[in-house]
């Protein structure tokens, strides 16, 4: 299938497309400030740069979007136009993350994803909800990792 954009319209909207306080970022991290948690943001020294970093709870959370990290859920399909670089492209997103949360666990942190489709769509949780159970997994220390998505 043929894009109906050029490719300068095309790469315009692309670099448009943020990587940092995207909308879910925000809304988790305005939450869990509002409840009281302190963290740091997309801290260099670890792998992949997390969106949180929560020292005092050893724990770091990542607000993914589900095209950029190929989530199985309703806002993820797979493009029909160079459909072999964005294959690629998100397999590599995909194995990268695996790498990533794999070397973080290592390293002796608890790792936390929340999906795109859990704030937004048509199968979102309500934000509140997200928020507690984000706290609640921070204060419950025994959990090593949690990984929250949209009701599909």
């Amino acid at each position: 299938m043929v894009d109906i954009v050029s490719p300068e319209t095309r790469s315009r909207m692309m670099s448009g497309i943020k990587s940092k306080d995207t909308q879910p970022e925000m809304i988790l991290r305005r939450g869990l400030h509002k409840l009281g948690f302190r963290y740091r943001l997309h801290e260099r020294g670890l792998p992949s740069k997390p969106d949180m970093i929560f020292r005092k709870y050893n724990a770091v959370i990542f607000a993914h979007g589900c095209f950029w990290h190929g989530h199985s859920c309703h806002l993820f399909k797979w493009p029909s136009s160079n459909e072999d670089f964005w294959r690629a492209k998100i397999n590599r997103n995909i194995d990268m993350d695996r790498r990533n949360i794999s070397q973080l666990q290592e390293m002796g942190w608890r790792t936390g994803i929340v999906w795109e489709c859990t704030l937004k769509g048509k199968y979102r949780i309500d934000s509140e909800e997200v928020i507690e159970l984000c706290a609640q997994w921070l204060q419950t220390r025994d959990m090593t990792s949690i990984e929250i998505g949209g009701q599909c």
